[in-house]
C-alpha cells in the first residue's frame, strides 16, 4: 500500500513542475538610459530591434513587448517582468518613448466565449475526417 501511495505521489509531484519561458524582447537591464540616446529610427533598430507592431493610425508608434511566462504544474499560467517600450516616430526620427513596466500595465482579462462567424460550418470529428478524403496529394508527387 505505501509502494502504490509513494508512487501516486511521484506522479502528482512530476507534474507539478516550474518553468519559465521568455516571450517578445529580452530588454536591457539598462533600457531607460540605452533609450534616452536614441534619436532616429535608425539607431532603435540597432539598440532593440525591429518593432513587434506600427500603429497604422494616427501617430506612427513602435510597440516592443516583452514578458515572462511562468508555468506551476496544474496552476494557471501567470506572466511577470512585463515590458512595453513605445516609440512615437516621424519620418526617421524618434519623437518621443515611454517605458510601461508590470505595475503601470492595465490587467486585461481574456472572455473565454468565442465568437460565432456567420455561415460557419459545425462539423464533429468524423465529418472533418471524410471531408478532408481526397484533398491532400500524396508525397512525393510534387504538386
Amino acid at each position: 500500500m505505501k509502494r502504490i501511495i509513494l508512487i501516486l505521489c511521484c506522479i502528482a509531484m512530476a507534474g507539478c513542475t516550474f518553468q519559465t519561458k521568455h516571450r517578445g524582447y529580452v530588454f536591457p537591464d539598462d533600457l531607460e538610459s540605452r533609450v534616452a540616446n536614441i534619436k532616429t529610427t535608425a539607431q532603435l533598430e540597432q539598440e532593440i530591434g525591429s518593432p513587434q507592431v506600427k500603429t497604422v493610425h494616427g501617430d506612427t508608434v513602435w510597440v516592443y513587448y516583452g514578458a515572462d511566462e511562468n508555468y506551476h504544474g496544474p496552476l494557471p499560467l501567470t506572466y511577470d517582468n512585463k515590458t512595453v517600450l513605445l516609440a512615437w516616430v516621424r519620418g526617421g526620427a524618434v519623437t518621443k518613448t515611454q517605458i510601461l513596466r508590470d505595475n503601470e500595465l492595465p490587467d486585461i482579462r481574456i472572455d473565454s466565449d468565442e465568437t460565432d462567424i456567420p455561415a460557419a460550418i459545425e462539423l464533429n470529428a468524423l465529418q472533418e475526417l471524410f471531408n478532408n478524403i481526397g484533398r491532400f496529394s500524396p508525397a512525393g508527387l510534387g504538386q
